[in-house]
């Protein structure tokens, strides 16, 4: 299951990230792929907004994962750019995230696609230039029973 978004500020960025973590359950892993700049961390914190976390989330570069228990449901940041090697992720636990309670946000994950579960909603965000500065086209795809953003098709 496949859908397009397009977003024309930071805000709208943001709006949809909170929207869609408003329905996500526990277990669940979104893979956030985009180039640098492109609003993934907008988009991350909109989504820790939509899971009831109040306090600042910025990207987990240096230490891979951040951990916010705050919420309705235990939400896990992951930032694998800088990994040098995907066992660094068994190194951290990886598995108990992925298969916890939680909910588990990776950014950069195209990097660690081998050890990912086999079912996982896929967000990729990309920018347009000629469509201007602050648009967005956002593609979330799921393979399986996640529900994606529900009335918003």
């Amino acid at each position: 299951m496949e859908q397009l978004f397009e977003t024309m500020s930071a805000k709208e960025t943001f709006a949809l990230g909170k929207k869609m973590a408003e329905s996500a359950k526990p277990g669940e892993v979104y893979c956030l792929n985009g180039d640098l700049g492109v609003g993934k961390t907008v988009f991350t914190q909109g989504f820790a907004a939509g899971l009831g976390i109040t306090e600042p989330v910025n990207s987990p570069t240096f230490t891979i994962v951040q951990i916010y228990e705050e919420g309705r449901l235990p939400f896990y940041h992951f930032d694998v750019y800088r990994i040098a090697d995907v066992e660094e992720m068994y190194e951290i636990g990886c598995e108990e995230y992925f298969f916890g309670e939680g909910v588990c946000l990776i950014e950069w994950a195209s990097l660690i696609e081998e050890i990912l579960p086999e079912q996982v909603c896929r967000i990729t965000i990309e920018k347009s230039p000629e469509r201007g500065f602050d648009y967005r086209s956002i593609r979330i795809e799921s393979d399986n029973k996640m529900s994606l953003l529900e009335g918003t098709e």
